[in-house]
């Protein structure tokens, strides 16, 4: 069954599900870049009528829409959708496992600003249905990407700068600001 919850982002919605979604943890796709993809559950939902962003992560999606279609109309697609393929399917829709991150694990600096997004961020974003990817750490500045939900939210440059922001400060010394790319 599948199950709903709002986000701080009124564009975005969360879809919760007892099965998994992503066996490969949290993975965003966009409607401009539908064409290249391989996944037909995503090109499909990405090909309806308002639907801008899908984030897949282990149990929920997040789908974020444009101001042209509203929640009353998308939902019961979005939700159709998800159980049509769980009808046919038993198994997750993102299966590959490939981890972006390990290319950074040289850097001690580095793998403790992963540590602290993994375990005491990237949880809490998830309950808002968006994720936060680590790109870059240089001279100070860490450089994330605010995915799902969060992307383009109205509250997510005040979580990035007043939660974000202090909670890498305060547990990685060499961290002085932190950026959305």
């Amino acid at each position: 069954m599948i199950q709903t919850e709002t986000t701080p982002n009124p564009n975005s919605l969360k879809f919760l599900s007892e099965k998994v979604i992503s066996a490969t943890g949290t993975e965003e796709f966009q409607k401009d870049k539908r064409n290249n993809l391989k996944i037909p559950f995503i090109k499909e939902l990405l090909a309806f009528k308002g639907v801008e962003l899908v984030l897949l992560s282990k149990n929920f999606l997040s789908v974020k829409k444009t101001d042209e279609v509203s929640w009353d109309e998308l939902k019961p697609m979005v939700i159709s959708h998800i159980n049509d393929y769980f009808e046919k399917n038993n198994e997750p829709i993102l299966k590959e496992n490939k981890k972006l991150e390990e290319n950074f694990v040289d850097d001690e600096t580095i793998r403790k600003i992963i540590d602290v997004l993994d375990t005491k961020i990237r949880p809490a974003v998830a309950r808002d249905g968006g994720d936060i990817k680590f790109k870059s750490f240089e001279n100070g500045v860490v450089k994330v990407e605010l995915q799902g939900s969060c992307s383009g939210c109205p509250s997510s440059l005040m979580t990035l700068k007043q939660g974000v922001q202090n909670l890498l400060k305060h547990y990685v010394k060499e961290v002085n600001s932190v950026e959305a790319i």
